[in-house]
């Protein structure tokens, strides 16, 4: 979306839209799945997780990063990823919001 069309949507509904497009890849997806299975941060298991190259798998955490949706902390010559909980509580709240009501018609 360029700069002036996102000018006239709230901070939030922007916000919510850069996430949802860095998850918009099943690896993104299934990365998250992985990471959120996961008891502490991570650091290089990804690859024998998924059926991706190593720097393909380096180029959506780097999407995913820059989204926000994980933090990478380095440890040695490693960067260890984990989920960013404020994140994923913003993707849950809206997307709780929509919950379809049984109260509410459809058309």
């Amino acid at each position: 979306m360029g700069t002036t069309k996102s000018e006239g949507f709230s901070t939030e509904t922007n916000e919510l839209a850069h996430l949802f497009k860095a998850l918009g890849h099943p690896a993104r997806i299934a990365i998250i799945q992985f990471l959120r299975k996961q008891e502490s941060c991570i650091c290089n298991d990804l690859v024998n997780e998924l059926p991706l190259a190593q720097p393909t798998i380096s180029q959506h955490l780097k999407e995913l990063k820059n989204a926000g949706i994980i933090k990478g902390n380095i440890s040695g010559t490693s960067i260890c990823y984990c989920l960013d909980l404020s994140k994923i509580k913003l993707l849950d709240v809206f997307l709780a919001s929509l919950s379809y009501d049984q109260n509410q018609s459809c058309c």
